[in-house]
C-alpha cells in the first residue's frame, strides 16, 4: 500500500503526462518536477516581462505564484503583453493575470496583489512569501523603474531570498541573478546601479519590440527555473571557498555559472555578452559596510560623473569586470 508520504513524494499520473517533456530531461526528472511544485515565486511587475514569465512558470508546474502590480491594462500594452486583450483594458493587471493563469495552469495556486510595492507595503507581501516553511522561494523583478528595483533588491537581501532581475528598453536587454546565500560575492542590484543613478531609458520613452521583450522574459523564467531546480538536495560534493560556496557538479549547472554573471542582449544584432561580477565592498545594501540606505534613498537622483560616463557608453561589451565598470548601468 502506498503511504501518504510516498504519494507526496511522487507525481500524479495526470501531472506526469502534463510535464512529461520536462521530466524526460535527465537534468529534471520527477524529483525536479516535484521541486518546482513545492516552489513559491513572487513576481513584481506584470508588464511585458512579468506576464510572460508568469505564464511560463505557472505552466511549468511551479506550485505557487504571487503577482504584484498596481497598473491597469492599457491599449499600448497589448502588442507585447499577450496575456491581455482589448476586453481587459482598464482592469488591474494582477487580477486579470490571476484569472487567466488559473485557467492555463489549474495546479498552480495564485495570489494577486493589485497595489504598488514599496518598502512600507512590502512587509505583508513578503510575509506571505515566507509563510510556508517548506517552500523554495524566489523573486522575479519585472518592474520598469529604478526605485521599485532598489526596493525589491533591499528586501531580498534582508530576507535572504534569491532574486532574478531582467529588463529591456529599445534593443538593449539585461539579465542577472542575486543570491546572498549561495553566492554572496555576486553582490546585488545596488552594486550595479547605486541609489543615485538616474536611468535614461525605459520602454515608455525609448520604445521596444514585442519579441525582444519575449526573449528577456523567457530567459528570466529559464534562469528562475534553473535556480529552483538547483534547490534540490545536491548529489555531488559541495566546495567551500572563503565566503562563497557552489556545487562542483549539479543536475542543471553549477550555481557559479548562473550567479555572479551579468548578461546583455543586443536585439539588433541578436548577440549576447556576459560579464563576471563581484560585490562592491562599499555597497550600502550587501557590502561590508553597515547598511545606511533608507527608503528616501530609493528615489533616483542626479547621477555622479562616473555614472554619466557609464550611461554614455551604451555599446561597450565586456567579458570579466567588477560591478562598477559594467556598461549600460543606466539601462533598466
Amino acid at each position: 500500500m502506498i503511504t501518504t508520504q510516498e504519494q507526496a513524494q511522487s507525481l500524479a499520473d495526470k501531472d506526469f503526462i502534463r510535464y512529461s517533456r520536462q521530466i524526460f530531461l535527465p537534468e529534471v526528472g520527477e524529483a525536479g518536477q516535484l521541486q518546482l511544485k513545492q516552489a513559491h515565486v513572487l513576481i513584481v511587475g506584470l508588464g511585458g516581462l512579468g506576464q510572460l514569465a508568469a505564464q511560463y512558470l505557472a505552466c511549468a508546474g511551479v506550485g505557487r505564484l504571487t503577482l504584484v502590480d498596481s497598473d491597469r491594462v492599457e491599449l499600448s500594452n497589448l502588442p507585447r503583453q499577450l496575456l491581455f486583450s482589448d476586453d481587459d483594458i482598464g482592469h488591474h493587471k494582477a487580477l486579470i493575470a490571476k484569472q487567466k493563469l488559473a485557467v492555463l495552469a489549474q495546479g498552480c495556486e495564485i495570489d494577486a496583489v493589485a497595489e504598488h510595492l514599496t518598502l512600507e507595503s512590502a512587509n505583508d507581501v513578503f510575509a506571505r512569501l515566507l509563510a510556508h516553511g517548506k517552500e523554495t522561494r524566489l523573486v522575479l523583478d519585472c518592474t520598469d523603474n529604478l526605485a521599485a528595483r532598489h526596493c525589491i533588491n533591499q528586501l531580498c537581501i534582508e530576507h535572504n531570498l534569491p532574486l532574478v532581475s531582467a529588463s529591456i528598453a529599445a534593443f538593449n536587454g539585461q539579465l542577472f541573478a542575486v543570491d546572498q546565500q549561495r553566492f554572496p560575492l555576486g553582490g546585488c542590484y545596488h552594486c550595479i546601479f547605486p541609489s543615485n543613478t538616474r536611468a535614461p531609458q525605459n520602454c515608455s520613452s525609448q520604445g521596444v519590440l514585442g519579441p525582444s521583450v519575449g526573449v528577456m522574459a523567457s530567459m528570466q523564467a529559464l534562469l528562475a527555473m534553473q535556480l529552483l531546480l538547483l534547490a534540490t538536495p545536491p548529489t555531488s560534493t559541495t566546495q567551500q571557498t572563503g565566503n562563497q560556496s557552489f556545487e562542483e557538479t549539479s543536475p542543471i549547472a553549477s550555481t557559479r555559472a548562473l550567479l555572479g554573471r551579468f548578461w546583455r542582449f543586443d536585439a539588433k544584432l541578436l548577440q549576447w555578452h556576459s560579464a563576471a561580477l563581484t560585490r562592491d565592498p562599499e555597497c550600502e545594501v550587501c557590502g561590508l559596510k553597515p547598511s545606511s540606505l533608507k527608503s528616501s534613498a530609493l528615489m533616483p537622483r542626479e547621477p555622479s560623473k562616473s555614472v554619466e560616463r557609464a550611461n554614455a557608453n551604451t555599446h561597450h561589451s565586456t567579458t570579466a569586470v567588477s560591478f562598477k565598470s559594467v556598461p549600460n548601468r543606466g539601462l533598466l
